[in-house]
């Protein structure tokens, strides 16, 4: 079997009209804006109000379109495990990613994406997750010291934001990239704004248009890059291991298929990681008696300050990676996701046309209180082996699941365990009395203040 003779089951949708839902329970909002004010206000809460009074299918109308929500675990297991292949992941994520971000793994499906997924899954093999994890320790390192030797008040999320865009530009470009680095970084943060911008057309002065424009720069950089990393000029970061990567029948990877692949990779390792780890730490901030559990198991390590960072230490991390996965539950780095049915289904009684927007919503199931009782409160111990043995599997979702489970999921738990290593074994962190952050929940969630936090040296 060969790339050219693999696609993907659906190459097109004829969109339904919206009368083909009305034995769907929901209201639709105003006529052309439906209810994208309400639900960019308060996703959450607009999604728990729905939820509440329509129960666990309904309708809406979002973004230019009629769509029907399906909520809870088993709507997760159905959607995202997808065992019947009912639903595309490529005209789901379309409308958001397809201009900036085409062809990237998380936008093809069935099949195409089955393989395409195997020729990348060598990009995070033992092997190179190591050179990896190198790279991120020192970065890591260097970062979390200057941060040390400034007390004081800092916003978190634009430090956690640069940050996380030069570790995705050293391990996944290479530490000698050179000075092309700044262009790059630069060009990724406006197809990353562009993605979520409400002007969906690159008309000048609008950044769509500078999304696009960065997007041609990328473009350009790794088309110039690739023969090289083919030749002997490649190292064990993750845009030489791409260069490497053949299909099943030995075939190298396409130069734009690099490109598609390597444009979505660094926009989800960069822009999800930095809320996530925002998150992380600003609940250890707000709860220093975890703050102070996850100090004492990195001390436990006896790793000098100068010390790298192993992977035998980041097993000896599990109260760490429980409390990173209990900041997932409480803001999943992707909120909602995105399909569109291919075929007719029927879920909890109701039968959904093909061609149906359809959307399931980690940031629902993360907070049912049936799931996790007093879901607003901060605690890790849910992630227990015992506390999760009896929980249903699509019960937390932060990587999504099924044959579209997150490829970088390892990556994410080694950056995050290795980022609090450093920054615990040489930062306190808290929060002015009184203060509450003031968190946007989508399309990922973000402070709006960047969130002020006090920090000081251990």
């Amino acid at each position: 079997m060969t790339m050219q003779n693999v696609a993907s089951p659906v190459t097109s949708f004829t969109p339904i009209k919206r009368n083909q839902l009305k034995h769907i329970p929901g209201d639709e909002g105003w006529p052309i804006i439906g209810k994208t004010l309400q639900v960019l206000a308060d996703p959450k809460g607009h999604i728990e109000a729905c939820g509440a009074k329509y129960g666990p299918v309904y309708r809406s109308h979002i973004f230019g379109e009629t769509s029907v929500v399906l909520l809870g675990p088993e709507a997760n297991e159905l959607v995202m495990f997808d065992q019947q292949k009912l639903f595309s992941s490529t005209f789901g994520w379309e409308r958001v990613l397809g201009r900036l971000f085409p062809r990237g793994l998380m936008l093809l499906d069935f099949d195409e994406h089955r393989l395409h997924r195997k020729a990348l899954s060598v990009a995070f093999k033992s092997g190179p997750m190591k050179s990896y994890l190198g790279e991120l320790d020192k970065g890591i390192a260097a970062r979390v010291a200057q941060w040390r030797a400034k007390p004081g008040t800092m916003q978190l999320y634009p430090a956690m934001k640069q940050l996380t865009l030069d570790l995705a530009a050293t391990s996944f470009l290479g530490a000698d990239i050179g000075p092309e680095v700044d262009e790059i970084n630069r060009a990724f943060v406006d197809m990353v704004a562009a993605a979520v911008t409400p002007i969906r057309y690159p008309i000048p002065g609008t950044q769509m248009a500078r999304g696009v424009a960065g997007r041609k720069r990328i473009i350009a950089y790794f088309k110039q890059q690739i023969p090289l990393r083919r030749g002997n000029h490649g190292g064990d970061d993750l845009f030489s291991q791409l260069c490497r990567a053949t299909h099943e029948n030995g075939v190298l990877l396409s130069e734009q298929d690099i490109v598609d692949h390597m444009s979505f990779l660094m926009m989800a390792a960069h822009d999800t990681l930095t809320s996530s780890l925002t998150s992380f730490i600003g609940e250890l901030a707000a709860h220093p008696d975890w703050q102070q559990k996850l100090r004492d198991e990195v001390m436990a390590l006896n790793l000098s300050a100068d010390a790298p960072t192993g992977f035998d230490d980041l097993e000896k991390m599990p109260l760490s990676e429980m409390a990173f996965k209990e900041a997932l539950r409480i803001k999943p780095p992707v909120p909602s996701m995105p399909r569109r049915a291919v075929r007719d289904f029927t879920f909890k009684g109701f039968t959904i046309p093909a061609g149906t927007s359809v959307g399931v919503n980690p940031l629902y199931t993360h907070h049912m209180k049936e799931i996790w009782p007093e879901p607003d409160h901060f605690d890790p111990l849910r992630f227990t082996e015992d506390a999760q043995r009896n929980r249903h599997r699509f019960a937390w979702v932060p990587f999504g699941g099924g044959a579209h489970m997150c490829l970088g999921l390892h990556f994410a738990y080694m950056q995050a365990k290795c980022f609090a290593r450093h920054f615990l074994q040489n930062i306190e962190v808290s929060l002015e009395p009184g203060y509450k952050p003031d968190w946007q929940m989508w399309p990922i969630p973000k402070p709006r203040d960047g969130l002020k936090v006090t920090v000081k040296a251990v």
